[in-house]
Formats: C-alpha cells, structure tokens, sequence
C-alpha cells in the first residue's frame, strides 16, 4: 500500500481566533502523522470559510499565494515518499526534514559561519553572522527558490529605509551571493533560478569615497611630532610599516614571524586569502625598508627566532578567538590616534590603517609602477581588485596632462 501526501485542515482543536492549523497529512497503512505547514513565514491557520477560499477554483491574493505554498508542500511531499524504496514515517521524516534544511537559506549560512570558524577565520565568520542577522530580521524563513531578483530589489530597499549604506548593502548581498553559488554547486537550484548577474539583479556599489594619500601629505604624517615611546608615536610607525611594507593589513603585521624575513627580504602569505587561494597559492615578496627595519628594532621582539612573532602583540596568545580581540584593539587605537593626527593636520580623509595600503598602491601608480606590480605586490589574485584600490589622480596632474595636449602653443 503506497502512503499518500494530503494538505487538510485540522479541524480537531480550533484556535482561539477560531481558525484550524493547515496540516500536511501522510497516511500509510491507515495510520496518518501530521505536519505543521509554513508558508510566508508564518504557520498556516484558517477558518474554514477561508479554507474554501484558498482551494476554490480560482482563488484570489492572498489566498492564492497561501494555495500555492500549500500546494508546493503537498508536492514536495509526494516526491519525498516516491523517492523511498520502502516507506516509513522515521524515514520520511528524516528526509522531510534534511530536505527543508537544504533548500533553507539560513541553515546554510549557518553551515557556512560554522565552517568559517572551524578554520580559524573569526573575522569572517561574524561578518556573515552579521548578514545572516540582517536578512533573518527582513525575513523569517527564507527558501533558496524564493531568493529571486524581485525579492533581492525589496531586500535593498529595505536596508536603503533603514539607513544602511551602500557599502553595507553591498556587503550583505555578497554574503548572500556566496551562500546561493554553493546552493547552486550543490544542485538545490539550476541555473535558470540563479537570480544575480546581468538582466537579473545587480549587487550596488558603494561611492568610490577617497581613500589614498598623496605623497605631501604622507611627508606631513611622518615629521609629525610625537613623544618618544608613547603609544601615539607606536600607532604612527605602525601606520607606516603597513604603508612601507605593501600595504599589509595589521592581522598581517600581528602574525609576521622570524622565518619571514630572510637578509632583509620579507616573504609572506596574506591571512586573508591563504586559505581561500587553494591552487599553489604565490607569497607577496619585497626588500625591506630600512624606515621599516628601524620601526622592528623600536617595537619588535628583541630575541626573534624563526617561529617568534616579529612583534609582540600575539605573545602568548591561545586560540583565534583571543587573536581577533587583540588584533581588533591594535587596529581600534592606531585609527583613533591617526584620525586625530589628520584633523591637527588638516587632511580631508579619514585616516585609518587601510589608508596606509591604499596609499601604498597609489604612490607606485604615481611613481610610474605597472599595474601588474601593484597587484603582485598587494597580492591580488583578480587585476579588478586592483583597480579599486588605485586611487585616481589629483586634479593639478589632470591639469597638466590636460595641458600637454596644447603643449605645441607654448612653442
């Protein structure tokens, strides 16, 4: 006897608004379970007029919506107890369930975050904590095949209501993007229902705000006056030995070892991409500079051999949850200092430490350097990634290649 997937209303016990619970009903040998139904993310309870509305022969919003989800569980059902060479209500429960998982959103993202961490990758993993928060607060339950373009357009203008920037925006969407490509890897979607891409739904870019220095103004940091040995002095040098030495991040900075420095060259894997670069991923390689090698000797380990820490900011430190905390305080206190620093300078930017990397890039784009040894140098593995750091030139450099155009004139 083969077990049958009905959608009934469970007349047994009314609410108190007198409406019934819509139940999915397996039966199977005369026995029937019930399940709970979810549509919109709300349990279905109807009255039983609204019940006739619903599967009336031409229902209209928003009891066809309510139709069609209700329809779509029956459905998911039915192929659920075909697929089973021999039924069981254990079985198809267990299948039931791993199949609403797997097409849920959010017990993916949840997968993924736990994953994150399990590789040490805290900053990461909280990040997407973030963007999990944020869709789940927009939307209780989410399915893979409800992601579509019209739901991510009204997903933007949500956050756009709530004061988010683009930035922000942009950041959550990516987040959601990387969950639905393993989705669709996996094969919970084809690709006719990938929703993202052109003619489809574009994530927004946030506005190219300025985020490099030009070299007077980096010559006005460096002779700033501090006090020998204070931690303002520390937050500036720093400062510069990520503007110095390629741009590295502060994490980069933390976790350099003796071993990565070998007669004054520096060779190293940036943390960011090392573990996401699978295939023979390349170092980022360059000769100190003397300015930076000063900055070790004033702040750095005094006995360093090949697996101590060049700085001492990790000494000591246990697990990468500890790790993220110090990390996340040295980055806090040097861009407190440096924002001061602008102000008394009277710099327009908002000094940080990813200032110091894109400066870095800048100055060599200024300098005449190839775009290919900038992105070498910043370890890139995608060129477009360049692009975004290199900072367009200033208005006088316009100016005179403007006028070059006319040089003939002068003659």
């Amino acid at each position: 006897m083969n077990a049958t997937a009905t959608i009934v209303l469970d007349s047994r016990r009314a609410k108190i608004d007198n409406r019934f619970p819509a139940k999915l009903r397996i039966t199977y040998n005369r026995r029937s379970k019930y399940y709970a139904t979810i549509v919109d993310d709300e349990a279905v309870a109807l009255t039983t007029e609204e019940w006739n509305k619903v599967f009336s022969s031409k229902p209209r919003s928003p009891f066809k919506e309510i139709a069609q989800g209700l329809k779509s569980i029956e459905k998911k059902a039915e192929n659920l107890i075909k697929d089973l060479p021999i039924f069981s209500f254990a079985e198809f429960e267990k299948r039931f369930k791993s199949n609403r998982n797997k097409h849920d959103v959010y017990s993916a993202f949840e997968a993924y975050i736990k994953s994150l961490e399990e590789e040490g990758r805290v900053t990461t993993a909280l990040s997407y904590g973030n963007a999990l928060s944020s869709l789940s607060k927009f939307k209780k339950v989410l399915l893979f095949d409800e992601v579509t373009p019209e739901f991510l357009q009204k997903y933007e203008n949500w956050m756009l209501s709530k004061d988010k920037s683009l930035t922000t925006i942009g950041f959550y969407l990516r987040s959601l993007r990387t969950i639905v490509n393993e989705a669709k890897e996996a094969g919970i979607i084809s690709a006719e229902q990938y929703p993202f891409g052109t003619r489809r739904y574009t994530i927004p870019k946030g506005r190219n705000v300025k985020k490099a220095l030009n070299l007077t103004q980096i010559e006005k940091i460096y002779n700033y006056p501090v006090k020998e040995g204070t931690t303002e002095e520390k937050a500036r040098d720093l400062w510069f030995f990520s503007y110095l030495c390629n741009g590295m991040n502060i994490k980069d900075i933390c976790l350099l070892k003796g071993k990565n420095i070998t007669k004054g060259k520096v060779s190293f894997y940036r943390a960011k991409t090392k573990r996401t670069t699978r295939i023979d991923p390349k170092p980022i390689e360059f000769i100190i500079p003397e300015e930076a090698q000063k900055i070790i000797r004033k702040w750095g380990n005094r006995l360093i051999r090949p697996d101590d820490f060049i700085f001492p900011f990790l000494n000591g430190c246990k697990d990468p949850v500890q790790e993220r905390k110090i990390i996340n305080q040295l980055t806090k206190n040097i861009n407190t200092y440096m924002k001061r620093m602008a102000d008394d300078l009277k710099l327009d930017i908002n000094l940080t430490t990813y200032v110091a990397r894109h400066s870095f890039s800048t100055v060599l784009k200024r300098s005449g350097a190839s775009k290919e040894y900038i992105q070498e140098s910043l370890g890139h593995q995608d060129s477009k990634t360049t692009e975004h750091y290199l900072d367009s030139f200033e208005d006088e450099i316009k100016k005179q290649f403007s006028d070059s155009l006319l040089a003939f004139k002068k003659k």
